[in-house]
């Protein structure tokens, strides 16, 4: 495969896993699905786990790259961008194909902390935490770092409330609790 091609196998993986499911995802099924033959895939990934980190990969950097782009259109403050991101996350929600986190998915199908996509899915969500902290502290917040975690646990919550919970409005709700944190983490 040229590498277009290559690129093009992980962008098709990508969908798939994000809508199926990683274990429930075999080779024979990514076949299928890609229109490449597993000699390729094979000749590109050496196991469908090499296959399933690039996937990652290239999820944590359309993601970081969309997503953080439209938090500094909606808000050009730091704390503006913090509660900001939260009308991102309701924009995404409401996307046709939205089905949560691939990192959480990812995370809850390989559990054992030492497991590479596992810890490729906690470098997403530490890389996420940090640029929360930064912005925290441009913001100019006492503790940056707690602030940080507080959001984040808002937004990990509203992301998986959004799978199953819509009526309950999580970007909105948590939004509100993100306020409340950052004006007192302000004060």
């Amino acid at each position: 495969m040229r590498p277009n091609k290559r690129e093009e196998l992980v962008r098709k993986a990508l969908q798939v896993f994000y809508r199926d499911g990683f274990h429930a995802t075999g080779m024979d099924k990514l076949v299928v699905e890609t229109g490449v033959s597993k000699t390729s895939m094979y000749k590109h990934f050496r196991t469908k786990e090499d296959l399933i980190l690039a996937a990652l990969q290239l999820r944590d950097e359309s993601f970081r790259r969309d997503f953080l782009r439209r938090v500094s259109e909606l808000s050009d403050t730091p704390a503006g961008q913090m509660i900001a991101s939260f009308d991102a996350l309701g924009e995404w929600f409401s996307e046709d194909d939205y089905r949560g986190c691939m990192f959480i998915k990812a995370g809850a199908e390989y559990q054992e902390d030492d497991h590479p996509i596992h810890k490729q899915s906690a470098k997403h969500k530490q890389i996420m935490l940090d640029y929360f902290a930064d912005l925290a502290r441009q913001a100019g917040a006492r503790n940056p770092e707690h602030l940080a975690c507080q959001i984040v646990l808002l937004q990990e919550g509203a992301i998986v409330a959004a799978v199953f919970l819509k009526s309950c409005n999580p970007a909105q709700n948590a939004k509100a609790a993100a306020q409340i944190l950052l004006d007192n983490a302000l004060v």
